[in-house]
């Protein structure tokens, strides 16, 4: 137990020094397991664990995702969703702010990635927004709170990973991802109401569009419907798998991004590049946490927290609460993908352990991790906000995203007290596996 305590330390300290995650954590990793076991042992466990966590074929589904996104993104849909939103409910007090929620939601369903989602719509919604004199506190909380869909609403990166560590049913993660994400919307949309209550000055009234102009505006959102409905139809249809549909979803994106008049050879040069260096960047973090968790797995640690918690007395939901609360605190220093690739090899078993559904606990903490992204002072999608729009200070964005963070703190305790919000939807399409 020390030895581990000391493991994250020594790595949590490299990385506020600014070292890269992957190399904090592969380094952690090595040189904790040459400490206990031996350089040879380790060396061999590099080897290994290399070829399984980089190798593995479900993994085929992170390029493909990231590059199904970047496609899409790049030939421009999210302006298109952002101005269909904007038609239907822009003329509300704070509606282009709800607009801006909405349109996240629907690119975050092609995307899969916060962080792209939060970068693409904060350059499509936030100039629209302050020229019609939106508060910048307001319009870049929508955008950064807006951004945290692109991990809940399928398909999602993080969903991926998370099955692939624990042998979750992927399908059944994205179906469980789907009234959680309505939910998510609902509840900004209402942490957008109650800023505009507070201070009706942060979102002036608009001019709504001609019945005419919404319907043409439709037509235009026929790409996102289609792509969306191949990937997540196939899936649940049982014609594809999540690795085949994540081929087809990319194949499809990449015949639209090519018949896209606004997009160019050279775009989709640049697009593939992009990828490539994200999906590089995505399984260099793999690796690194892989190392580190075989460090931790040494150490016994996640035998010594199950007896902790079966020795505490606490109740399987003070128990949830605890996590969900270690998740908050790891949300302010590390990124997505490696809290979950750090933290579910130790807190797995103890959820096994107690009978909770791993479906379950995977939208839990993808609910955890969202509420990490925009929870100051290290917030990911806080700082992606500041990249794409460096004149908006920073105090601006944290006071306007705390309403955000109370809807998200309260849907995660929604649905961690009554799993069955989650659970209908994916046993409902997949009977046969459950």
């Amino acid at each position: 137990m020390l030895a581990a305590c000391l493991g994250f330390l020594f790595a949590f300290s490299f990385i506020l020094f600014q070292v890269p995650i992957a190399t904090a954590l592969a380094f952690t990793g090595f040189a904790g397991y040459v400490l206990l076991n031996g350089l040879t042992p380790a060396l061999s466990m590099v080897a290994t664990v290399t070829q399984d966590s980089t190798l593995a074929y479900s993994l085929i589904v992170l390029p493909l995702f990231v590059l199904m996104g970047n496609l899409v993104a790049g030939a421009g849909i999210s302006g298109d969703l952002f101005r269909a939103a904007q038609a239907f409910i822009g003329k509300r007090r704070g509606g282009l702010a709800m607009a801006t929620v909405v349109a996240c939601g629907g690119f975050g369903a092609i995307c899969g990635s916060s962080v792209a989602t939060a970068a693409t719509m904060g350059k499509v919604a936030i100039p629209p927004m302050r020229q019609l004199g939106y508060g910048d506190s307001l319009s870049a909380a929508a955008v950064a709170a807006g951004g945290t869909l692109g991990i809940l609403i399928p398909p999602s990166i993080i969903m991926v990973v998370y099955g692939v560590a624990t042998q979750t049913h992927i399908g059944m993660l994205f179906a469980a991802g789907i009234v959680p994400g309505v939910i998510a919307i609902m509840g900004y949309v209402l942490a957008v109401k109650w800023s505009t209550w507070r201070d009706p000055s942060v979102a002036p009234l608009a001019e709504g569009m001609e019945k005419v102009e919404k319907l043409a505006l439709l037509r235009t959102l026929w790409p996102v419907a289609l792509i969306f409905g191949v990937v997540m139809g196939g899936i649940y249809g049982g014609f594809f798998t999540s690795v085949e549909a994540s081929g087809v979803g990319a194949s499809a994106a990449f015949v639209f991004a090519l018949t896209h008049h606004s997009l160019k050879l050279k775009d989709v040069y640049t697009i593939l590049v992009d990828t490539a260096r994200t999906s590089a960047m995505m399984f260099a973090i793999i690796l690194g946490a892989a190392l580190f968790g075989e460090f931790v797995n040494l150490t016994g640690v996640h035998e010594g927290l199950l007896q902790l918690v079966q020795d505490s007395g606490l109740p399987p939901f003070g128990v949830i609460l605890l996590m969900i609360v270690v998740y908050i605190l790891l949300g302010t220093v590390l990124e997505s993908l490696s809290m979950i690739l750090l933290t579910v090899p130790i807190f797995f078993p103890i959820i096994q352990s107690l009978g909770y559904d791993p479906v379950w606990f995977g939208i839990v903490i993808v609910m955890v991790v969202e509420l990490g992204l925009i929870t100051p002072p290290i917030g990911v999608n806080l700082f992606v906000i500041r990249s794409v729009m460096p004149d908006i200070p920073m105090m601006a964005v944290v006071r306007g995203v705390i309403p955000f963070i109370v809807a998200d703190l309260a849907r995660i305790l929604l649905i961690a007290a009554v799993p069955a919000i989650s659970l209908w939807l994916p046993h409902l399409l997949f009977k046969s596996t459950t």
